[in-house]
């Protein structure tokens, strides 16, 4: 039952509908068609990528009410790389629950292919997996506590690694999702090849240097886009080439 395996209300969301149905495009683009078929059979046909914000959506609803810290897994700051690698088995006891909720989705997926709560459930954390502030900072709430301007609007970083550094391209998600694999299939094959280790270490990483940026940025909203645009994509890029690894062996 799902509702034991996504355990608390936190107000965050990743990526937004546009990161998460990049994600799911790519992914979706890179499943087998052995995985495509079985897939479509349980969600609808490209449903992979229109359910994508589904669990988002349904926040406000009591249908998974405990579902909220399962989309995010703050860490502390100054871990060494094996205190990070250590909490792929030992969860946290703080900070969210996602982790835990993908491995378990991980376990109900493998022994229950036609579970379509589930999978929609692991296509949308997978992807938040992958969002830098999703993995970011225990004590400002993921960069939700980071004030920012955006074009002289209010914000704060949470909110412009989510959705604002992305929508500032201006392109549909499946323009978006070509546009990636373009720029960025030359390095499927590292990204297949790398572990889940290194993977966590890669996005532990990139936090850092997001926050050591931070202190130093004084407003201008065109340089940060400049100088963060290849890091999101990199991200978006990769959590849907490692999501249609991890379909393709489930289906």
């Amino acid at each position: 039952m799902l509702m034991a395996i996504v355990p608390s209300m936190h107000q965050l969301y990743a990526w937004g509908q546009k990161g998460h149905r990049i994600v799911a495009q790519v992914a979706y683009d890179n499943l087998t068609k052995k995985a495509r078929k079985q897939i479509n059979a349980v969600l609808g046909k490209e449903g992979m990528i229109y359910l994508s914000t589904w669990p988002d959506e349904i926040k406000s609803d009591t249908i998974y009410p405990t579902s909220f810290t399962c989309h995010y897994q703050d860490l502390d700051g100054g871990l060494s790389d094996a205190e990070v690698v250590a909490m792929l088995k030992d969860y946290p006891e703080e900070g969210g629950d996602l982790f835990m909720a993908l491995d378990s989705l991980e376990v109900v997926l493998t022994r229950n292919k036609q579970c379509h709560d589930a999978l929609v459930f692991y296509v949308h954390l997978y992807a938040d997996r992958f969002c830098p502030m999703h993995v970011a900072h225990l004590d400002d709430k993921g960069g939700n506590a980071v004030r920012m301007k955006w074009f002289g609007q209010n914000t704060n970083l949470h909110s412009v690694w989510d959705s604002k550094l992305i929508e500032s391209q201006g392109w549909s998600y499946t323009e978006y999702a070509y546009m990636l694999e373009c720029r960025y299939g030359h390095l499927k094959k590292e990204i297949r090849q790398k572990n889940r280790s290194e993977l966590l270490l890669d996005n532990y990483r990139l936090v850092d240097y997001i926050y050591t940026y931070q202190e130093t940025w004084r407003g201008n909203t065109y340089h940060y886009i400049y100088r963060w645009r290849e890091p999101v994509e990199l991200q978006l890029y990769t959590a849907g080439i490692r999501l249609a690894m991890l379909l393709n062996d489930i289906y």
